[in-house]
């Protein structure tokens, strides 16, 4: 009786243990989440809305030049690593100008040198670019971009409020910026 439940005792660690081997080891990527207004549930009081809120992926500079290299200009980008941002808006905003119903979205971008092109589409759960189609997009905004003095090394992205229901979302990554502007 005791070798059985020797032998019953050692054979569930071993299971355990194999169990316990098949999960992927941590992301290089880590996911993030940046609100519209910024660290909205952190700061969150009483009966506050978000207005907005994006899920991304922050690759890591690590020595390597980004833009124009890492990430081509003039090409389509998944606006981070892993999945298409999910963004989700709350309330009808606008971004660029251009009007975005509530609802949710994946976000990309095609960076230039001095501008980028924000696209919101309404397909969702892609991983990188695979599977883009034009045909969801709901909305194409071009945005400025400027040089950093300080660099950034993962890939960030941050709602700053501006006042007056105005923001800008910014998306930042080596010595580039990208602001977005919002109104809600």
């Amino acid at each position: 009786m005791k070798n059985v439940l020797f032998t019953l005792i050692l054979l569930s660690g071993v299971v355990t243990v194999t169990f316990a081997q098949t999960f992927r080891s941590i992301d290089k990527s880590p996911m993030d989440v940046a609100y519209l207004p910024d660290n909205f549930a952190h700061d969150r009081s009483g009966s506050d809305k978000a207005i907005a809120k994006i899920y991304y992926s922050r690759p890591q500079k690590k020595g390597r030049e980004i833009f124009g290299n890492v990430v081509g200009y003039d090409k389509l980008w998944r606006t981070g690593a892993n999945e298409a941002p999910e963004l989700k808006v709350y309330q009808e905003i606008k971004m660029g100008g251009k009007t975005l119903a509530a609802g949710t979205y994946s976000l990309f971008s095609i960076p230039g040198e001095k501008e980028w092109t924000i696209i919101v589409s309404t397909d969702l759960d892609y991983w990188g670019t695979a599977g883009y189609q034009e045909k969801y997009e709901v909305l194409r905004v071009k945005a400025p971009s400027s040089k950093l003095s300080k660099e950034v090394e993962a890939f960030s992205i941050q709602f700053k409020e501006l006042g007056d229901n105005s923001a800008e979302m910014n998306l930042a990554w080596d010595k580039t910026v990208v602001a977005v502007p919002v109104q809600y």
